[in-house]
C-alpha cells in the first residue's frame, strides 16, 4: 500500500499520528483499509473536475456455487468464462497450448485472448485488438455493433495464428501473429467476404478456406433466411480466390422447416471427412448447433439426421438452475486425444432474465455410431459441473465465486478493465496521483455513441457486491462521478455524487431514452474526505449504499429492479458491465 504521509515527524506529531491510528483501527474495514483515508487532505482544495478512485472491489456470491462446491480437484464448473463472454472460438498449436477468444462488440480493447495448457485452467494473456487502428468506425455504433464472433485458428504450414472477425461498421477482416502473447498485425480487410461470422479452415494439404454467414444465391424467402458460403483463400497473397464463393448450406439443417439464422460456421477435417458445424435458430431460447459432413471442403455437405447436436430448447422451462440459449460452438481435440467443445449459453434466474449475457461454457464431445460429433440429444441437460481426467484445478481459476480487488497501484489498467469504443486514455490516468485512478469528467455521456469517461468490467455473477472509494471535490454542481451499471446507451443505473450548494448529494439515477430519472437522493456534509459507494446485487434486484468519512455504510435505496438492465428487457448481444464514471453537465444527461 502506498503511503502518502511524510515519514518525518516531530515527537509531538507522533502522538497525534498514534491517536489517528487508534481512530482508523476503530473504523469499518472498507472505509479505512485504504490509502485514501490518510490522504484526503491533499485533495480538499482541489476543485478540478476529476474523481480520484482509491480502489475497486468486486465479489461474487452466487447461490449455485455456494450450494454446489466442486467435489474434487479434477472437477470444474462448465461456465469456464462466466459473465458476458459470447461467441467463443478455440484453437491449438498441437504443442499443448490452447487459445480461446470471445466477442467484444463496441468495447475497447477488442477480443480478449485466453490461454490454457489443459482446457480447465484458463488465464487471459492479452487482447487481440489493442490498438485504435485495428478497431475503426466503432464511434457511432451502438453497443451491440462492432466486433462480432471472432474465430481463432492456427495454420501449421506457416506457424501463424489468425483471428478473423466482422466489424459491423467496417466489414470482415483478419489479423495474424507468430506470438499470440504479443502484438497482432494490422487488419487485412476481405472485400470479397460479405455477411458475418467468417472462420478460417487450414487443410492438411496446404490449402485454406473461409466459411461465413451470407445471403443465399437468390432473394431470401423469409426473415432469417441465410446461407453458409465457402471460398478458397490464398495464404501467401492474403486474398480470396473465388468471391463470393459457393453456398454450402441454404437455410439450415432442415430447409423444409424454414430454419433461421444459420451462422457461426467452423470447418474441420476429422478422420478424412470434412465437417461443417454451425449455429442455428437465433441467439435466444431456440438457439442450437448443427453439423454437416462431406468428402470435400467444397461440398456437397449432408446434414446429420439427428441434428441439432447441441440445444436446450426442448426442456422444461421450470427446471432448476436452467441453462438456455446454448449454441455457437467450436470443437477442439486435446493432446490426449479426447474432444471438447466451447459454446455460449445463458443462465437466467428462474428462466426469466439475467444480466450476465451469454457466457462461455465447455463440455465433452460424444461420437455417434455413424461418426458424427454431438453434445446433447433429446432431453439431455448441460451439466454445470464437469470433470477432466488427470487435470488438476488451480486455485486461481476463472469460474465460481471469486473476488477481485484493484488498488490502482499499477502503471496500467489490468486486463479485466475496458472502455467504450476507444482507449479513453485522455480521460483517465494512473500516474496523475500514483495509487489512484484519476477520472476526468467528460461532456460525453454513456448515452452517447462515443467514448465517455467510463472504466468498466463485466458483471460475472447474479449475486455480487461491488464497492469503490473516491475523492471528488469539484466546485461545479453539474459535475458528477460514481458507479455506473451499463447495459446499453438507454439502460443504465448511475450512483452519482455531486456538489449541492455547500453540501454534497448522492443520487441513484435511472438512465433511459427519456434521459436521467432520479430515483433516490440524499444530501450530506462532506469536507473533501473519501466517499464510499457500494452496490449489492441479490440477482433480481440491487441495493445501493454510500459512506462518508469513517462512518459505516448507509442505505440509499433498495430493491431496485435488476431486470431493467437485462437482455430480456433491453435486447442486444452484450451483458451488463459495472465501473467508474465521471461526467460534466449531469443535469443535461
Amino acid at each position: 500500500m502506498k503511503n502518502k504521509i511524510r515519514k518525518t515527524f516531530s515527537s509531538s506529531c507522533i502522538v497525534i499520528v498514534r491517536a489517528i491510528v487508534l481512530v482508523i483501527m476503530s473504523c469499518e474495514p472498507f472505509i479505512c483499509n485504504s490509502k485514501a483515508s490518510n490522504a484526503s487532505a491533499i485533495f480538499v482544495s482541489d476543485d478540478k473536475s476529476v474523481a480520484y478512485f482509491d480502489n475497486f472491489i468486486y465479489k461474487g456470491n452466487d447461490n449455485y456455487y455456494q450450494s454446489n462446491p466442486l467435489p474434487d480437484k479434477m472437477s470444474f464448473y462448465s461456465t469456464i468464462l462466466p459473465g458476458w463472454n459470447s461467441d467463443p472460438s478455440i484453437c491449438t498449436n498441437g504443442q499443448g497450448d490452447y487459445f480461446l477468444v470471445t466477442s467484444t462488440f463496441c468495447y475497447f480493447p477488442g477480443v480478449p485472448i485466453f490461454h490454457s495448457r489443459d482446457l480447465v485452467n484458463w488465464k487471459q494473456v492479452g487482447y487481440v485488438l489493442n490498438r485504435p487502428s485495428q478497431l475503426i468506425n466503432l464511434v457511432g455504433q451502438g453497443i451491440s455493433g462492432g466486433i462480432f464472433a471472432p474465430a481463432i485458428s492456427y495454420n501449421p504450414h506457416n506457424q501463424t495464428y489468425y483471428m478473423i472477425t466482422t466489424n459491423v461498421g467496417g466489414g470482415n477482416f483478419f489479423v495474424k501473429t507468430k506470438n499470440p502473447y504479443g502484438s497482432w498485425s494490422e487488419p487485412v480487410y476481405l472485400r470479397g467476404v460479405k455477411g458475418i461470422d467468417p472462420s478460417f479452415f487450414f487443410d492438411d494439404n496446404g490449402k485454406a478456406y473461409i466459411v461465413n454467414n451470407a445471403d443465399p444465391d437468390d432473394k431470401p424467402e423469409y426473415d432469417g433466411h441465410r446461407a453458409i458460403r465457402v471460398q478458397e483463400f490464398d495464404v501467401e497473397n492474403e486474398t480470396t480466390i473465388d468471391s463470393p464463393g459457393k453456398v454450402l448450406v441454404n437455410k439450415g439443417s432442415h430447409p423444409e422447416d424454414n430454419p433461421i439464422w444459420i451462422e457461426g460456421p467452423h470447418m474441420y477435417k476429422i478422420n478424412g471427412k470434412y465437417f461443417l458445424m454451425c449455429a442455428e435458430g437465433g441467439t435466444s431460447g431456440n438457439h442450437s448447433e448443427v453439423i454437416f459432413r462431406s468428402d470435400s471442403p467444397m461440398g456437397p455437405f449432408t446434414a446429420w439426421k439427428n441434428n441439432p447436436i447441441l440445444t436446450q430448447r426442448n426442456l422444461d422451462e421450470n427446471r432448476p438452475d436452467p441453462i438456455t440459449c446454448a449454441g455457437h460452438a467450436d470443437l477442439i481435440q486435446a493432446k490426449e486425444g479426447d474432444w471438447w467443445t466451447v459454446f455460449l449459453a445463458c443462465r437466467p434466474i428462474d428462466n426469466k432474465f439475467e444480466n450476465l449475457g451469454r457466457e462461455t461454457f465447455m463440455m465433452p464431445v460424444k461420437w455417434s455410431d455413424d461418426g458424427y460429433p454431438y453434445m446433447t440429444q433429446g432431453k439431455d441437460i448441460i451439466p454445470m459441473i464437469q470433470k477432466r481426467r488427470d487435470v488438476t484445478r488451480a486455485s486461481n481459476v476463472t469460474f465460481g465465486n471469486f473476488e477481485k480487488d484493484d488498488d490502482f497501484s499499477t502503471k496500467k489498467l489490468g486486463m479485466d478493465w475496458f472502455t467504450l469504443r476507444a482507449p479513453a486514455t485522455n480521460l483517465y490516468s494512473l500516474n496523475e496521483k500514483p495509487g489512484y485512478l484519476a477520472l476526468h469528467c467528460s461532456e460525453i455521456s454513456a448515452a452517447d455513441k462515443k467514448t465517455p469517461a467510463f472504466i468498466c468490467r463485466r458483471i460475472q455473477h447474479h449475486k455480487f457486491e461491488c464497492a469503490t472509494k473516491m475523492i471528488f471535490n469539484s466546485s461545479n454542481e453539474n459535475d458528477a462521478a460514481g458507479l455506473l451499471l451499463f447495459k446499453d446507451e438507454m439502460h443504465q443505473y448511475f450512483l452519482a455524487v455531486s456538489k449541492s450548494g455547500t453540501k454534497k448529494k448522492i443520487e441513484l439515477q435511472q438512465i433511459s431514452s427519456n434521459g436521467a430519472k432520479i430515483l433516490f437522493k440524499q444530501n450530506f456534509i462532506n469536507n473533501g474526505s473519501p466517499i464510499g459507494l457500494k452496490v449489492i446485487s441479490k440477482g433480481t434486484y440491487y441495493d445501493f449504499y454510500y459512506s462518508t468519512s469513517a462512518n459505516k455504510w448507509q442505505l440509499l435505496c433498495q430493491h431496485i429492479d435488476a431486470r431493467y438492465l437485462s437482455t430480456a428487457n433491453c435486447g442486444g448481444f452484450t451483458g451488463t458491465t459495472i465501473g467508474l464514471y465521471a461526467i460534466k453537465n449531469n443535469t443535461n444527461y
